[in-house]
């Protein structure tokens, strides 16, 4: 098969950049997704509670908005029945090949073009490759001595088991991220018992969710202006939260709120100690939460913050020595961001793989293109990673910038775009003195945003707005436009 444009991935990234293409007239584009459904993070994770941390006015697209969220912060099947109604609304469904679980892609340097290669031994040819799959979509589990002989249930959060009954069992949770403060309290309320291993602790601060009235809704919907202002809003009030990331002092107003958070949902002072970090607060993913701290309080809830050392076939034993007998391990331990791409069978110009090219870190030119590796583009790329804002703001930059990158190959009369080495070098070269100084790499932690040389590969420093006007067109200087 041949096409102009393969995408990858079916969530908001893939979804965005393929309704933008069909927008702009380019019609010659497929969408290859591994599952049989569309949805990317919000079809995969379907524990109990997941919802959105952002406000749903502003965690949807600004060329598509939906005045009929019916809560502040939306939950997953609302989220994803937005993008279902998506694919829907734009005629997607037939671009979608569904069940095509892509291995590797490689450059070719006579034909300017790309081979995609996929699981089931077919290959496409394509001019562009979108990566659209994003970084939350590999679940880390952690390497646990015996786990393999534990005799009752184990899953992740990513890969939640509907049909294990959680009433009366004995559940471990380890791991205490934001998938976690979200399954926690209804998995305690069926529970007869939850110990919850906790390496760190996590800032979190309070909620303020509602559900939306119907008089809201019905505003939205006859006035699209009112609706646009009350996302401006949310979106102003989140950017002002960067100064702080990048002034970690500012940090302290915030601790005030959550300490006083945990001193309102915890009473015993031994859990509130546990539970309150020793670290800046942003220095790890600030999480939001309302009922997890009452939880952590309930009687046939407990907090264990000795390191798990193995898995037995009853339980699980920590550096105390003590087994913790339970019939139920969930693992609410993330998914593995900072190498999200190392992984990928990717070739680009001279024969380099994308793993040597990275083999001192992930790095890209405003996160979405990389060089040597002409007509690819990253959608949430390296360093666009957010921890105060939408990340569905960030995808529409870099869908901008993708399509002007394709005007400008038209413009100049190419086949393929590669980015400068040298612009790259000095754009992260600039990017990390940046981050260097934010409470990322000063507050006293370690965290998923850095890789395994505690370098950050996956945050954007800075404003998004600033983001978006550098994505707003490709730079021709930037590039090398190839014939």
């Amino acid at each position: 098969m041949r096409t102009s444009v393969v995408i990858i991935g079916s969530g908001f990234a893939g979804l965005g950049m393929a309704i933008q293409l069909t927008e702009s007239g380019r019609d010659d584009f497929v969408v290859l997704e591994k599952a049989d459904s569309l949805g990317g993070t919000w079809r995969d994770n379907t524990y109990p509670g997941c919802a959105c941390d952002v406000q749903s006015h502003l965690y949807s697209f600004s060329f598509a908005p939906n005045p009929d969220w019916t809560r502040m912060f939306a939950r997953q099947d609302e989220i994803r029945g937005y993008l279902d109604g998506l694919a829907d609304r734009y005629r997607l469904r037939n671009r979608i090949r569904f069940g095509v679980t892509v291995t590797g892609a490689e450059y070719d340097e006579a034909t300017r073009g790309w081979t995609v290669h996929t699981a089931s031994g077919d290959t496409l040819e394509a001019r562009h490759v979108v990566w659209g799959t994003g970084a939350l979509h590999e679940p880390s589990v952690p390497e646990i001595d015996g786990l393999e002989r534990f005799a009752g249930t184990v899953f992740h959060s990513a890969h939640w088991d509907h049909r294990h009954d959680l009433h009366g069992r004995r559940v471990a949770v380890i791991g205490t991220g934001a998938s976690a403060i979200q399954f926690v309290p209804p998995v305690a309320e069926q529970a007869a018992a939850v110990t919850l291993f906790q390496r760190t602790p996590p800032w979190i601060l309070p909620k303020f969710d509602r559900p939306i009235s119907s008089v809201e809704r019905w505003v939205f919907r006859t006035f699209p202006a009112v609706q646009r202002a009350y996302r401006a809003s949310i979106y102003a009030r989140l950017e002002g939260r960067v100064l702080g990331f990048l002034n970690p002092k500012l940090m302290s107003g915030l601790e005030v709120l959550a300490r006083a958070h945990i001193r309102r949902g915890i009473a015993d002072p031994a859990l509130r100690a546990a539970v309150t970090p020793d670290y800046t607060l942003g220095c790890k993913r600030i999480l939001i939460s309302n009922d997890y701290y009452p939880a952590l309080a309930r009687d046939n809830v407990s907090v264990v913050t000795d390191d798990v050392v193995r898995v037995t076939e009853r339980g699980v034993v920590t550096a105390d020595g003590v087994e913790h007998p339970v019939d139920t391990i969930i693992f609410g331990t993330g998914f593995k961001v900072a190498d999200a791409f190392t992984t990928l069978a990717i070739t680009g110009r001279g024969g380099v793989k994308l793993t040597d090219a990275w083999r001192g870190g992930q790095e890209a030119y405003l996160g979405t293109t990389v060089a040597g590796f002409p007509n690819l583009f990253l959608l949430v790329g390296p360093n666009t990673g957010l921890s105060h804002s939408s990340m569905v703001y960030m995808i529409e930059s870099q869908v901008a910038y993708v399509l002007d990158c394709l005007r400008l190959i038209d413009r100049d009369g190419g086949r393929a775009i590669d980015t400068r080495p040298e612009r790259q070098d000095a754009f992260n070269e600039e990017l990390h003195e940046k981050l260097a100084g934010g409470v990322w790499q000063q507050g006293g932690c370690r965290s998923w945003y850095l890789d395994e040389n505690g370098v950050n590969r996956t945050l954007w420093p800075g404003f998004t707005f600033d983001f978006r006007r550098q994505t707003r067109h490709a730079d021709p200087t930037a590039h090398e436009i190839l014939a």
